[in-house]
């Protein structure tokens, strides 16, 4: 039971960082390349992982209990 909620936890995760990074990076990605490697990582970083833990894993959670609700 433990696995199946790692797997769940995981996937919801990927389904909103992959579309993130990708927009992001297709954004700003072009400024970005002017600046060393580890500045590049601590915008992206602190940039999306505030988005994820209090926008996007929230609004990605109430989408799939309305989902739930209509399939149930």
């Amino acid at each position: 039971m433990i696995a199946k909620a790692r797997l769940i936890t995981s996937l919801r995760i990927w389904l909103v960082i992959y579309p993130s990074i990708t927009l992001f990076l297709f954004l700003f990605g072009p400024s970005l390349a002017k600046l060393p490697l580890y500045v590049r990582t601590f915008i992206l970083t602190s940039s999306l992982v505030p988005w994820m833990i209090f926008i996007a894993l929230p609004v990605l959670d109430y989408l799939i209990r309305q989902f739930s609700k209509k399939t149930i």
